[in-house]
C-alpha cells in the first residue's frame, strides 16, 4: 500500500500537528476498505520505477523533472510504457526524463490565469482540494510554497503523483491524500485554499463552501474556480439529467450569484477575477488520454452549446478572505 508515515512524521513537526487525532485512523480504514481493483497492480508499476537522484526539477514555469541523458534510450523507453499504464492522464503536462506526458487538460493554462490574482504563496501552507493527479500542487510549490497537501478520493489520481513524486527526488513538502472535503476536520491552518472544478459536483455548495473555510487561517484566502453560466446574483442551472455528458453535475451558478454564495457564508473581499470560456485545445484528447473529450461534449452543429442543450462550459475565478474573529 501507499506508506503515509513521512506524512505524519512531517505534520508531527508543523501546524497541522492536530490533524493526527482523526487522520492515521481515517487513512487506515481508506487501506482496509474496498479500494479500486486496479490499486495493487499501479501500485506495483510504481514500485518497478528506478532510483533516480535529479538536480534537474524545475517546478517554477512548468513541470519538468529530470533530463533525457540521466535515462538510457532503453530505460526511457522502458519508463514510458510504465507511465502509460497510469492511462488516463487527466491534468498536467508533465515532462519526466524527457517523457512529455501530455494529459487531457492543459492545466499551466489555467493556472496561468490563476496566478495574476492571488496572494503569494511564499512560505504559505496550501490545500488543493479535488487536487486530481496533483500538477497545480506543483506549481504552487515551485511558487514557493511551504507545505502542500491535496486531497483527492481517486486512486489513480494518487498514484499518478506518487509516480512524479518518485521522480521529484521523493519530495515531502508535496503530499496527497485519498480523502474528500468532508472528511476532514476543522483545521484552521491553511494560508491558501484552493478548490478548482470541484464544486459542480457537490450536492450542497454551501456546504462545501463552509468547509473550505473551516480550513482556513483567519485572513487567509480562498481560491475558487468552478463552472458557471452567465446571468444575475439569481440564475442558477440545476441540469435534470447530465451536463456535457456527465451525471454528478449539480449546481451551476452565475458568477454574481457565487459571489453571492460567498459573501452569505461569511467571506469578505470576494472578486470575481476571471471569466473564462473553455476552448477545445484546453482540453482535448491525447495520446496519454485516449477518451473522449470536450469535442465530443459539445453540440457539433452548435459549439456555444453542449450536447444536452446547455450553455457550453464557461469558468469563472473568485478569490476571497476569511474574515477575522471579532475580539470578545
Amino acid at each position: 500500500m501507499i506508506d503515509f508515515s513521512n506524512f505524519y512524521s512531517s505534520i508531527a513537526k508543523n501546524r497541522l500537528s492536530h490533524w493526527l487525532r482523526v487522520l492515521p485512523a481515517q487513512l487506515y480504514e481508506w487501506e482496509n476498505s474496498q479500494v479500486h481493483g486496479q490499486l495493487a497492480s499501479w501500485i506495483r508499476i510504481l514500485n518497478k520505477f528506478p532510483e533516480i537522484q535529479t538536480e534537474h526539477i524545475e517546478l517554477k514555469e512548468r513541470v519538468a523533472i529530470g533530463n533525457g541523458s540521466e535515462l538510457s534510450v532503453g530505460e526511457r523507453k522502458k519508463l514510458e510504457n510504465l507511465l502509460q499504464k497510469f492511462h488516463p492522464w487527466r491534468k498536467g503536462p508533465f515532462d519526466i526524463h524527457g517523457i512529455h506526458i501530455d494529459t487531457e487538460w492543459r492545466s499551466d493554462w489555467k493556472w496561468d490565469r490563476v496566478l495574476p490574482h492571488i496572494s503569494p504563496l511564499k512560505y504559505r501552507y496550501v490545500l488543493d482540494v479535488g487536487c486530481g493527479s496533483g500538477y497545480h500542487m506543483w506549481r504552487m510549490r515551485g511558487e514557493g510554497a511551504q507545505f502542500v497537501v491535496g486531497i483527492d478520493p481517486s486512486e489513480l489520481f494518487l498514484c499518478q503523483f506518487e509516480a512524479v513524486r518518485h521522480f521529484a527526488n521523493h519530495d515531502q513538502s508535496v503530499n496527497l491524500l485519498p480523502l474528500g472535503i468532508q472528511e476532514l476536520p476543522k483545521l484552521e491552518a491553511f494560508d491558501t485554499v484552493f478548490s478548482m472544478g470541484v464544486l459542480y459536483h457537490r450536492k450542497s455548495p454551501m456546504d462545501h463552501i463552509t468547509q473550505l473555510q473551516d480550513q482556513l487561517v483567519e485572513g487567509g484566502e480562498l481560491v475558487l474556480e468552478t463552472l458557471v453560466i452567465e446571468g444575475d446574483e439569481n440564475a442558477v442551472l440545476v441540469p435534470q439529467e447530465r451536463y456535457a455528458k456527465m451525471r454528478n453535475i449539480w449546481f451551476l451558478p452565475s458568477a454574481s450569484a457565487l459571489k453571492l454564495w460567498l459573501e452569505k457564508c461569511g467571506f469578505i473581499d470576494v472578486r470575481i477575477a476571471d471569466i473564462n470560456d473553455t476552448l477545445t485545445g484546453e482540453q482535448r484528447s491525447t495520446a496519454w488520454m485516449t477518451n473522449e473529450s470536450l469535442e465530443d461534449y459539445l453540440d457539433p452543429g452548435d459549439p456555444t452549446k453542449t450536447v444536452e442543450g446547455h450553455p457550453a462550459p464557461k469558468r469563472a475565478l473568485l478569490i476571497a478572505k476569511k474574515a477575522f474573529k471579532p475580539l470578545s
